[in-house]
């Protein structure tokens, strides 16, 4: 069967099984099974390199004892089957024992099934199923890294289904920005909100291409590190790690906002961020208190910038997605956040993105920002930034904007390329496409980073709530300008109007 069949087969089989209520169970299910077909593959590797190796899997719940029909009429199916994995194969998963001696790429079936759900109520359709994921051929190289496809199918499925609150990265972005940040053999790469793996499969394949010796593919083995707060995406991650060749994926289904960021050390840091943190959450107070008061935002988002600024080694590079809400936004969170970033860092370039890059999920605008732990040569006293450059890619010709039929591709990230490394400030009739701007008039304007804004369109007509959500926004933004200029006029009269 050809990998673009593989998930229209599944689809088609678990729409008839009663135990299967939309798309985010259906995804959830396929995953656990495709860890369990991956995870026998790679035993099978390990098998080969060692006489000594032990399975932490009991030896009737491998893949190759319950799951795989050798045709013998002897294989598990309808209710034989479904007993089996409710009540041995979850049973016996959960219940493995680790310590702190059991090595990552065994811990990780524990981790896998903590959370894991077993929906299928019909034994014969799951039976079906798992003869289509054994049919998948891993020990074929080119068939194992073809597997990928699958991956972004299920991802964009993934986003389909609506349930999963993340938003899925173009592969486009994930594969500019590892491009952009140029790995290196030896330094370490940090995802703490990792989802599927994008970033770090992009790093991955960026920095692949660099191994030259043994030594070389050992420091790349051990590169990667990612928190994934969610099941199923932590699942999908860890699956597509070894298939990448990671046996010992430093991954972990946990919460990265948990922590006390000030208890950080120098060893809990790495060389090279790359994220796409979660945007539009709350926080609660319990989760706010880990980070220090001034920057104690409720908005998800907010509080990922600053685990990462604690998180980035010294000469450390950060590429990093934020909504247009965090170059802008008022609250004092927000501006003590990006004064932080010219302070404490090197910020020197804002990357503004067309519209519905995320399309269809979400309409929300994105940018990228990009900023390293160093002080940029010529940078005033107190602050690390010297100057900010603002670029704003526009649409493609013949894009009004991207859908899912018309997604972003990575040769559309060609003209920020060119302009990157031969820097010009393009500004025609008030429109600026790409301008520098000092840290010392950033942080006149109160840090607002909005610049090189996109040409104003033909109004939208948007739902009326999101209408108002708008207005709403627009109104605080200036509300905020009124009343920063009221305060410079009463300073430079020498008074002060109290208002009741």
């Amino acid at each position: 069967m050809s990998l673009s069949n593989f998930v229209k087969s599944i689809r088609n089989i678990m729409r008839n099984d009663a135990g299967i209520s939309g798309d985010a169970q259906r995804i959830e299910q396929m995953a656990w099974m495709l860890f369990l077909k991956v995870y026998d593959e790679k035993e099978n590797d390990w098998e080969m390199d060692s006489d000594n190796f032990k399975s932490i899997i009991p030896e009737e719940c491998r893949w190759r004892n319950w799951a795989h029909d050798d045709g013998s009429g002897n294989v598990l199916t309808g209710d034989d089957l479904l007993n089996f994995v409710n009540n041995t194969l979850f049973t016996k998963l959960k219940e493995i024992e680790v310590t702190p001696e059991t090595p990552i790429r065994q811990t990780i079936v524990k981790t896998m099934f903590e959370d894991a759900n077993q929906y299928m109520k019909d034994g014969v359709q799951l039976r079906q199923v798992l003869n289509v994921i054994d049919g998948l051929n891993l020990g074929d190289y080119e068939e194992s890294h073809a597997f990928g496809e699958i991956y972004e199918t299920l991802l964009k499925e993934m986003q389909a289904a609506g349930s999963s609150g993340e938003f899925y990265t173009p592969r486009a972005l994930t594969d500019f920005m590892a491009q952009i940040v140029s790995p290196k053999i030896g330094e370490t790469m940090a995802d703490f909100a990792c989802g599927t793996g994008g970033f770090i499969t992009s790093w991955l394949n960026t920095l692949d291409k660099r191994v030259k010796t043994a030594e070389d593919r050992e420091k790349y083995n051990h590169s990667v590190y990612g928190i994934e707060k969610k099941q199923f995406p932590y699942m999908l991650c860890v699956t597509n790690l070894l298939l990448h060749g990671i046996d010992n994926p430093l991954v972990y289904h946990d919460n990265s906002l948990i922590k006390d960021v000030l208890n950080y050390t120098d060893d809990d840091k790495f060389d090279v961020i790359l994220m796409n943190p979660p945007y539009g959450g709350n926080e609660k107070s319990d989760v706010k208190s880990h980070f220090p008061s001034d920057m104690r935002s409720s908005e998800t988002a907010d509080l990922f910038m600053v685990l990462i600024m604690y998180r980035l080694k010294e000469k450390g590079r950060a590429a990093v997605i934020v909504p247009d809400g965090f170059l802008f936004g008022t609250d004092n969170a927000k501006v003590a956040i990006r004064v932080k970033l010219l302070k404490d860092f090197n910020l020197h370039t804002i990357i503004r993105l067309p519209g519905k890059v995320f399309a269809p999920y979400t309409d929300i605008a994105t940018n990228i920002i990009f900023f390293n732990n160093e002080i940029a040569d010529g940078a005033p006293d107190g602050y690390s930034t010297k100057e900010t450059w603002f670029y704003r890619l526009d649409m493609p010709e013949g894009y009004k904007h991207f859908s899912k039929t018309k997604p972003m591709k990575l040769e559309h990230t060609a003209p920020i390329s060119e302009w990157w490394n031969d820097r010009k400030e393009i500004i025609s009739d008030g429109d600026e496409k790409s301008r520098r701007f000092s840290v010392e008039e950033l942080i006149a304007s109160d840090c607002n980073f909005d610049r090189c804004k996109f040409p104003k369109e033909e109004e939208e007509v948007l739902p009326p709530k999101q209408l108002l959500e708008e207005y709403y926004k627009k109104r605080k933004v200036l509300e905020h300008q009124i009343d920063k200029t009221l305060q410079e006029i009463q300073d430079i009269l020498g008074f002060k109007i109290d208002i009741d």
